[in-house]
């Protein structure tokens, strides 16, 4: 678990009504190797459970896996889906993928959620997964689509950091 202190945030942040002088958050981040059991069950990593709480969503994302975000993060996402222009064909689709493919999941006592079958389909899922923490969200990926797109990312790793220059990363 990493927690964050944010110390200077801005003029904008009285435009929020945030009062105190430090902010404290938590991202979900990290690389961790799960089984799905033969009930299509996955457990989620311990040391997330508590920021996820008893409730998530899950849905389908690029690149063929799946994410998992809190009850508030999915709060925050569709809003911005809903904002997008049903006038475009590519926000509409979008939108469609996202929101229908979506799903609110319990976790059980163990912390494991019940992964649909059209979900596990889309994303190729079979026994070993890998879920990686992505600050506000996890992403499912079957094993070894995992292990192929992180080779092909790592090998173009200077080319994605020249990207990223261009937005100030």
């Amino acid at each position: 678990m990493q927690w964050i202190i944010v110390e200077n945030y801005g003029d904008n942040s009285q435009n929020r009504g945030i009062t105190p002088k430090h902010l404290i958050f938590m991202l979900l981040n990290g690389e961790y190797n799960h089984t799905i059991d033969t009930k299509k069950r996955l457990a989620l990593p311990v040391k997330f459970r508590r920021e996820l709480g008893k409730t998530v969503v899950l849905t389908k994302e690029t690149n063929k896996c799946l994410v998992v975000y809190t009850e508030k993060e999915w709060k925050k996402i569709s809003d911005k889906l809903a904002r997008l222009p049903i006038s475009k064909d590519a926000a509409r689709r979008y939108v469609r993928l996202k929101l229908a493919g979506a799903m609110s999941v319990k976790l059980d006592k163990l912390g494991r959620i019940l992964i649909p079958d059209y979900l596990k389909k889309y994303a190729g899922l079979k026994k070993d997964v890998v879920i990686s923490g992505l600050s506000s969200r996890l992403e499912i990926w079957d094993s070894q689509n995992w292990k192929i797109y992180r080779e092909e990312s790592e090998k173009n790793m200077d080319n994605l950091v020249s990207e990223l220059e261009d937005l100030g990363i």
